[in-house]
């Protein structure tokens, strides 16, 4: 695989190759061994697989519904309301000791109940009687959706690789690599009571290193995105122990970690907040950093000239766009994925200073500025380093330029009737930084570094 664009970048130096082989190679050696040493011993928490509830496939046949019974009277008086629909279900059992057989259940009733139809293939679940074990009934759980999340998998896939062809394929198996990490390293090693903030350092760092490189293939480019990121890893870690402590989270925010509590007493809450942090802002930062990589190597190829600073200066500016819409894209993320949460708190009579700082809105709240904070660290670091290596092994653009006598314009740089320049002059002094000229080699004159920046004037 080669770089992330159609051309290929100019071949790095050698010298810069084994500077940046002596960097990366001993940093992914240090992780594979951590991983290894982290790595959960299999024991994983006891199950009690007799006291699973029983699950099998079926087909619904009939529904018949019926008026719901009267309810005893509420404490206010009168009659209670009936929770509906009332009635019962024909489904024809596809699996277990009843396979082919018609079972009736009661029509599914509370709050998430599915909606049930005929023809619906929906998941049985088989209760026994503790006082007579021979005794046993069927209810209705949810609907099967195999098919058709394996349907949505297979169009999402088919979209990606019709559009990114081979290089959609490798995206493809780096997020398979994720989630083989995730499910293999990260949930047992935390499930088994390890570090959770220690296992998600490695954890990301690996998925890092196996990801990048295998989407974005072995090249110099791809070592400084995996530089970037890593650092930009470790400034989140250390960014989000110093936040938490100082707001004095526990990690105990929302509902589910304190029902994990009850059930795995020896995870450590407070460090799974901070694994959370540093994994949900893994795949924002890898994105930006490949972003920056890029950026300068392109800017490199298109205007050789270009010398570090005008490099980083062009690059960062792309960078500041870039992340201008992406800690939008962080916070929504969060408030999307918390939305219940931020209804209910619509109901809460409590001040609104008070709720803000309560502790499952700080949360959120911490968890959205730390991996911001983070996110802004990983373009100057990026940039810096695309731009050292980019320029590396080139001679001075300035001196070069002093030194050399004048050459000749090409035609394809020459103006155009009318004393204007063509296009593809003024697109060469907009990358260097340079702005277009007023008139045919006459720059404007007056705007010293501001020649050519994209930033709008505040």
């Amino acid at each position: 695989m080669g770089a992330d664009h159609s051309r290929p970048a100019p071949p790095t130096p050698p010298r810069v190759r084994r500077i940046l082989v002596a960097t990366v190679v001993p940093l992914f050696a240090l992780t594979v061994i951590a991983a290894l040493l982290l790595w959960p011993g299999g024991g994983g928490p006891d199950t009690d697989d007799a006291a699973a509830v029983p699950r099998y496939h079926g087909t619904v046949t009939r529904v018949v519904t019926e008026p719901c019974p009267p309810q005893p009277e509420s404490p206010e008086g009168g009659p209670g309301a009936a929770e509906g629909p009332c009635g019962t279900v024909t489904v024809r059992v596809e699996q277990g000791p009843d396979a082919g057989q018609q079972v009736e259940t009661p029509i599914p009733t509370g709050p998430g109940a599915p909606t049930v139809a005929v023809d619906d293939r929906i998941v049985l679940v088989r209760l026994t009687d503790p006082a007579d074990p021979a005794a046993s009934s069927y209810n209705i759980a949810e609907h099967q959706r195999g098919k058709p999340l394996a349907w949505l998998a297979l169009v999402f896939a088919l979209a990606i690789v019709a559009f990114g062809r081979w290089r959609g394929l490798a995206a493809l198996a780096g997020l398979a690599a994720s989630f083989a990490i995730l499910l293999t390293f990260v949930l047992p090693g935390i499930g088994d009571g390890g570090s959770p903030l220690l296992i998600a350092i490695v954890g990301s760092a690996l998925i890092m290193f196996v990801v990048l490189y295998l989407t974005h293939g072995v090249s110099a480019q791809t070592s400084v995105a995996v530089l970037g990121t890593l650092g930009s890893l470790v400034l989140t870690g250390v960014l989000g122990t110093l936040a938490t402590a100082a707001t004095h989270l526990t990690g105990y925010g929302t509902e589910d970690a304190t029902t994990l509590s009850m059930f795995r007493g020896d995870v450590d809450l407070h460090g799974l907040l901070l694994a959370g942090i540093i994994i949900g802002s893994l795949g924002v930062l890898d994105d930006v950093t490949v972003t920056q990589a890029a950026t300068v190597t392109e800017l490199a190829h298109a205007n050789p000239g270009l010398s570090r600073l005008q490099l980083y200066r062009a690059a960062t500016r792309v960078g500041r766009a870039h992340i201008a819409s992406t800690v939008n894209t962080i916070v929504l993320a969060y408030a999307g994925a918390s939305l219940p949460l931020l209804l209910l708190l619509t109901a809460d009579s409590r001040p609104v200073t008070e709720l803000l700082t309560s502790e499952f809105l700080a949360q959120e709240i911490v968890r959205s500025a730390v991996a911001t904070l983070g996110l802004v660290a990983a373009v100057p670091l990026t940039t810096g380093l695309a731009a050292v290596v980019t320029a590396a092994g080139r001679a001075d653009p300035d001196r070069a330029a002093a030194d050399d006598p004048p050459a000749a314009v090409p035609a394809s740089r020459t103006p155009v009737a009318g004393g204007r320049p063509n296009q593809r002059e003024l697109a060469l002094e907009a990358l260097s930084g340079g702005g277009a000229p007023d008139g045919p080699g006459r720059p404007r004159p007056g705007r010293g570094d501001r020649e050519g920046s994209t930033d709008a004037a505040w």
